[in-house]
């Protein structure tokens, strides 16, 4: 019974060797930036704020990109429609030909 014991403890001293430094990866807990702020509402006219939710194409960013949580990313989502219908902000980003 010991012998197993002082075998198991091998293998873990051997794993612990191979790689020292390296640590599991741990995702950190995302904090919603609305919920923080405690903000109540999202206005489309906010076009900075706004601005940092949509992607270089034009694309509206996912949550798990943003940390945002789900009622204030269908807020965020409303705003960039609204404002892309106001023409405050690109539907897409015009591309330029090379001839």
């Amino acid at each position: 019974m010991t012998e197993n014991n002082n075998e198991k403890n091998k293998k873990d001293d051997d794993r612990s060797r191979r790689r020292p430094g390296r640590r599991r990866y741990t995702r950190r807990p995302r904090v919603c930036q609305f919920c923080s702020e405690k903000t109540t509402a999202i206005d489309y006219k906010q076009q900075d704020l706004l601005k940092r939710y949509v992607t270089e194409q034009g694309k509206i960013r996912a949550r798990r990109e943003t940390g945002t949580c789900a009622k204030h990313q269908r807020m965020v989502a409303r705003a960039i429609k609204r404002a892309r219908h106001m023409a405050l902000l690109p539907f897409a980003v015009e591309r330029i030909r090379k001839s």
